[in-house]
């Protein structure tokens, strides 16, 4: 099903690439600081998985195989709740993006305090969470009628950019959008690999912060969007002026 998003076009495509760069951000800090593993892309995790066979390959298929788990468990709650909310799309948005900020926010504390270390066998805890996340991030904007939209995986959006060209005889539709997308999932790798430098709690938190805005905006924008204008101030009667006395002419003497 496609919902209707409670925003404007505009917004609704802003806010879309804000979690496409999420979701390079944190594939980012999985792939650098839990072991060569994605907690977005699944589609890259299939393919580790697949690789693993190899034991030269340095890939370890459990990591991989906690991913994708996470990322379904996340999905199909995203499904669930867009079943039960989605005729009331602010209160629908608001708890699944404020659900995966939540979930993002506790991830990055718990890393944050040593609770729970980015090596070791806790860190399979810390890519199942994050994983969580993004499958529910994802399976909600599956339900949104915005084309070409996914704020994961770029492969199909690559492909309608490419295929659809005018170069190519296409009909070239939504180039710049489909280009953002794209754009944006580098540029958010590329914030998280060098944000894991600093702090890798760090970095979570930071799209922790930004999914919460767009969970903000989805809840906020709408709802003074439908406030009732303020009455307008009650004009002030105006003292009537008294009619301009008329002139009359000197009469002029006879004779």
């Amino acid at each position: 099903m496609a919902v209707p998003s409670p925003l404007r076009r505009g917004p609704t495509v802003a806010s879309l690439l804000v979690l496409t760069a999420v979701s390079g951000l944190v594939d980012a800090v999985a792939y650098l600081r839990l072991g060569h593993v994605f907690v977005a892309n699944m589609t890259g995790n299939l393919v580790f998985l697949g690789l693993s066979l190899d034991p030269r390959s340095g890939l370890w298929a459990l990591g991989s195989a906690v991913a994708v788990l996470g990322f379904v468990v996340g999905a199909f709650g995203a499904g669930a709740l867009a079943t039960r909310l989605s005729r009331r799309p602010v209160a629908w948005l608001g708890a699944a993006f404020g659900a995966e900020a939540g979930l993002l926010a506790l991830v990055a504390v718990l890393v944050g305090t040593g609770v729970l270390p980015t090596g070791g066998h806790t860190r399979y805890a810390t890519i199942a969470l994050l994983a969580l996340g993004t499958g529910l991030q994802g399976g909600t904007v599956r339900q949104f009628g915005v084309p070409g939209m996914t704020t994961i995986v770029q492969t199909m959006t690559l492909t309608g950019l490419s295929a659809d060209a005018t170069l190519a005889g296409g009909p070239g539709r939504r180039p710049v959008r489909r280009a953002g997308s794209v754009v944006l999932l580098a540029v958010g790798a590329a914030a998280g690999a060098l944000l894991v430098q600093l702090s890798t709690a760090a970095a979570i938190g930071v799209a922790a912060a930004l999914v919460g805005g767009v969970a903000t905006v989805y809840v906020v924008v709408p709802r003074r969007a439908a406030a009732p204008a303020a009455p307008a101030a009650p004009s002030v009667p105006s003292t009537p002026q008294a009619p301009p006395t008329r002139q009359v002419p000197p009469t002029r003497p006879d004779g």
